[in-house]
C-alpha cells in the first residue's frame, strides 16, 4: 500500500495496488496548478482512498477534467478525467516510496521556457 498526504497533512490518501508508470506533463494547465510541470501516475479509482478533515477540494478545469487539491494548505494532489475509470496522483504527494520511474513527458509544446528537458526520456508533444 502507498500512502500520501498534502503539505499539512488534512488530507491523506492510500494507494492499493502498483502505481503506473508516472509522466510529466508540461501543458499550460498542469504548469499554473502545480507550479512547475506535474509528474503524476494513473491508477484504477477503485485504488484510490482518500482521508481528510474536509479540506479536499475539486477544481473543474474544463468539462472533462477535475483537479482535487487540499483547501488549507493548496497542495496539488489528483488529476481526475471525470468520464474515466482511473485518476492521477501527484508524485510529489507521495509519502511512500513509488516503486516506479518517470516514463515519458507529454504535452512538451507547451514547455515553459524556463527549463530544458534533458532526461533523455521519450518526449510527446501532446
Amino acid at each position: 500500500m502507498i500512502k500520501g498526504s498534502c503539505l499539512c497533512g488534512a488530507v491523506r490518501f492510500t494507494v492499493d495496488g502498483p502505481l503506473g508508470a508516472p509522466d510529466a506533463c508540461h501543458c499550460n494547465a498542469c504548469r499554473k496548478w502545480s507550479g512547475h510541470h506535474l509528474a503524476s501516475a494513473d491508477i484504477a479509482k477503485s485504488a484510490l482512498t482518500v482521508h481528510d478533515s474536509g479540506a479536499l477540494r475539486w477544481f473543474a478545469s474544463s468539462e472533462k477534467v477535475r483537479r482535487g487539491f487540499c483547501g488549507t494548505c493548496g497542495s496539488s494532489l489528483f488529476w481526475d478525467p471525470v468520464q474515466r475509470d482511473f485518476i492521477a496522483v501527484a508524485m510529489g504527494a507521495l509519502d511512500s516510496p513509488s516503486g516506479t520511474h518517470l516514463a515519458k513527458h507529454i504535452f512538451t509544446a507547451e514547455q515553459g521556457d524556463y527549463y530544458d528537458i534533458a532526461d533523455g526520456l521519450p518526449q510527446n508533444l501532446r
